[in-house]
């Protein structure tokens, strides 16, 4: 994608289809006289009278224990600098996505027009009691020092400028565990800090706290050593200045054991890296680009351990480890501040989650077979579902440990219990399958690539490494949209109606033909056969041309479905297809099953989509936790339509013990984990979380999805083919380009998969 059409992409990203990325939603009724009376007037005066007798009830009756304020005057944005508040908005609404999407924690961003630290400081005391807690952003230093230090002082709700502190927090845990595997104390190392400003000096302060001599630190910015006998130092820098007699980066490296690095690119040069100690350290953090560049440092010391900011190499330092599972934790205890037993817990508690086993969800994300603690893996990834379990209650517990808890927790495993259920509201698995995808992109051919959403959508796939597109359709129509959307990547473009693929249609028509022939397809009808886009897509996944196919954008889905099953086959062991939509609920993800194909299945077919969606749900990294659904309870009916979803229950009890399945139930007790267990103490599923649904016909199952899609504007990936040998899958007609570029992202994968299970087979 060109420069020009990636910042329209972006701009149009931010004002379609309402401008901004963060809106305020009710979460009370709303829809009668009577609940805007209470809403507002007169109802609302009970609550401000009992706030009024006590300002702590404003956390029993408002918003303030679960809002945080993101503020900032926009001096330092990003590597923008001094853009002034209103540039810096776009910033700040999205650092208030990532405190909802991670910790469930509701923010309203404020861009504040002063450079003034006097009337910064007035602006935010005076806006404080709408907030739990204060998130300062993009304040440059020296004045983002004095701005947090008053603020703490003068507030009783936590505060943290995470430009200071969240670096901090996230390369100590990794430091901790660097060290650990180097078999080095961090009362001996030597330390080199390129860079001096806020996050510099606060990761510095932090390392002391944990033990590092203040005498084997040596800090540089832009003029070089920061030294003791230099002028006009501000008191941060000169709380690092060192006596030595040194003056550059290559002096200062020479015996180093650390190297921090949060200062600019290309700094650090091998003949510095193999200046330091044995078992170096390295974390170049600048962004985008390193101090030195990731592969180059790793070929240069092969006995390196090494962290940057990047998402393409292991041991990324990212800030969102840290914030919004501290104030979640801040939140949650109503602490006063967000002091250094706070920060050290959070450093801790990250520290030894890198050294638990990892989870298979995680794993899956990753491409990985098995992380495990060591020189890749420090510090967790952004994606593991743990971190708000284990950082929030982390954090709580010494907020009341050091005196700031007002509301202090006595249930702690029901707190955690209440923290992984705020997980179930955003897309985390659409962000798992993306990364999962791009650990191994396959070739992925789409057969209807001449419409311009399935062509934005290979584009997308293209320029975000999720595949390597084939578009096939009229060549003419494809290269125009491509100019239209400035796709200028050079990718194969193939029209099977062409005659420039008249000796790859021939050998297509000739394999289909020798395995069609004794069923009444001739060579001439196998030829013109080709000439249909789906025939020859689907030729070009069973030849090894390509890797999966989607199509269905433009098409009816039987008449899509129709080749594939002539041409790609069941997959062994398979005796029949059936497609799962994944569905993003408010619960979580939920698995619903058949969605497209089986329009009135057995029981022994119910048996065998169940078996396949298993499958499917342990592909995203979950655990399968099946209800199988109709309008009936655990045999309240004696109908055919219940009596069959009970028989396929029962075998699977029977032969497949370690499968956590039940039925036949109706959807509101397979869903009300309460209510099941209350009524029937017995089930499997009793006090468990089900996230797959198998319904008792197709029209069921596909009302529902439809619905879910509709009325609660769920987004769905699917609906998701199973069975079949090769990776085909279908979309539904006028699927959106992200609906597309999901299914890709599932197509890959399932090539992933299936390339694995080829290769396990012939031994390679």
């Amino acid at each position: 994608m060109s420069k020009q059409s990636k910042r329209r992409e972006a701009l149009v990203y931010h004002a379609k289809p309402t401008p901004g990325k963060i809106k305020v939603v009710p979460t009370k009724k709303y829809a009668t006289q009577r609940d805007l009376a209470l809403a507002y007037s007169p109802g609302v005066a009970e609550p401000c009278l009992e706030i009024e007798k006590d300002k702590n009830n404003v956390y029993k009756y408002t918003a303030k224990g679960n809002l945080v304020a993101v503020i900032s005057n926009g001096t330092a944005v990003l590597g923008l600098g001094n853009i002034g508040p209103e540039a810096s908005k776009p910033v700040m609404e999205g650092k208030g996505l990532l405190f909802k999407i991670f910790a469930d924690i509701d923010v309203f961003d404020i861009e504040v027009g002063t450079e003034n630290i006097e009337e910064f400081i007035q602006t935010v005391k005076n806006i404080a009691p709408t907030f739990g807690g204060i998130n300062l952003e993009d304040i440059k230093a020296p004045e983002a020092f004095e701005i947090e230090r008053r603020l703490k002082e003068e507030l009783d709700i936590p505060v943290m400028h995470d430009d200071q502190h969240g670096t901090a927090i996230i390369s100590a845990a990794a430091l901790l565990n660097a060290l650990e595997l180097s078999e080095k104390n961090i009362e001996d190392v030597k330390i080199v800090v390129s860079g001096a400003g806020a996050a510099a000096i606060s990761c510095t302060r932090l390392y002391l706290a944990f033990g590092a001599k203040r005498e084997n630190v040596v800090m540089l910015d832009s003029k070089g050593v920061i030294r003791d006998d230099r002028d006009n130092l501000t008191s941060q820098k000169a709380e690092f200045a060192t006596h030595r007699k040194i003056d550059t980066l290559d002096e200062a490296m020479k015996d180093a054991d650390v190297f921090i690095g949060l200062s600019t690119s290309d700094i650090v040069s091998p003949e510095m890296l193999k200046a330091m100690a044995i078992n170096p350290i390295v974390f170049a953090m600048a962004n985008p680009d390193p101090e030195i560049k990731y592969q180059l440092a790793i070929d240069t010391r092969d006995d390196i351990i090494m962290a940057t900011g990047r998402s393409d190499h292991p041991n990324q330092v990212n800030n969102v480890l840290g914030f919004p599972f501290i104030f979640r934790g801040a939140l949650d205890v109503r602490a006063t501040a967000i002091n250094e037993a706070m920060k050290m817990a959070a450093v801790k508690a990250l520290a030894n989650l890198a050294k638990e086993p990892v989870p298979e969800q995680v794993n899956i994300a990753y491409g990985e077979t098995r992380l495990t603690f060591g020189k890749d893996y420090i510090i967790p990834k952004p994606f593991d579902p743990r971190l708000i379990a284990e950082v929030p209650p982390a954090v709580a517990k010494a907020a009341m440990e050091s005196g700031v808890a007002k509301e202090p927790i006595t249930d702690w495993e029901k707190y955690k219990d209440e923290l992984l259920q705020r997980l179930g509201s955003d897309n985390k698995i659409v962000r798992l399958l993306l990364n999962r995808a791009k650990t191994g992109p396959k070739r992925v051919v789409y057969a209807e690539a001449d419409h311009i959403d399935v062509l934005k959508a290979a584009q997308i796939v293209y320029d975000e490494g999720i595949a390597f597109p084939i578009l096939l359709g009229r060549k003419e129509v494809i290269e125009q949209l491509k100019q239209e959307i400035e796709f200028d990547a050079n990718v194969p473009i193939i029209d099977p109606k062409h005659d420039e693929q008249i000796e790859q249609k021939n050998k297509y028509a000739q394999v289909y033909w020798q395995q069609r022939k004794r069923r009444g397809v001739t060579l001439l009808e196998a030829q013109k056969l080709m000439r249909e886009r789906n025939y020859f897509a689907a030729m070009m996944v069973n030849q090894g041309d390509a890797d999966a196919l989607i199509s269905g954008y433009s098409r009816s889905y039987p008449q899509v479905v129709k080749p594939m099953l002539e041409l790609i086959g069941l997959a062994p062991g398979s005796t029949r297809i059936a497609t799962t939509n994944v569905m993003m609920t408010e619960r979580g993800p939920m698995f619903l099953s058949d969605t497209s194909i089986n329009i009135n299945p057995s029981a022994k077919d119910l048996i065998k989509i169940a078996q396949m969606t298993s499958g499917v749900v342990k592909m995203f990294g979950l655990e399968p936790v099946m209800a199988m659904t109709s309008y009936s309870n655990f045999g309240s009916s004696k109908d055919q339509t219940a009596t069959k979803v009970r028989e396929a229950v029962s075998y699977l009890h029977r032969r497949h013990p370690d499968l956590l399945v039940d039925g036949e139930l109706q959807t509101d007790f397979a869903l009300n984990s309460q209510m099941l267990q209350d009524i029937f103490p017995f089930s499997k599923l009793s006090g468990k979380k089900v996230n797959t649904l198998i319904f008792p016909n197709l029209e069921s199952a596909n009302i529902t999805y439809k619905l879910l899609k509709e009325l609660n504007k769920a987004d769905s990936i699917g609906p998701i083919m199973m069975g079949l040998r090769k990776p085909v899958h279908i979309l539904q007609l006028d699927a959106s380009v992200d609906e597309i570029v999901n299914m890709t992202a599932i197509a890959v994968i399932d090539a992933q998969q299936k390339s694995k299970g080829d290769k396990k087979k012939t031994g390679k």
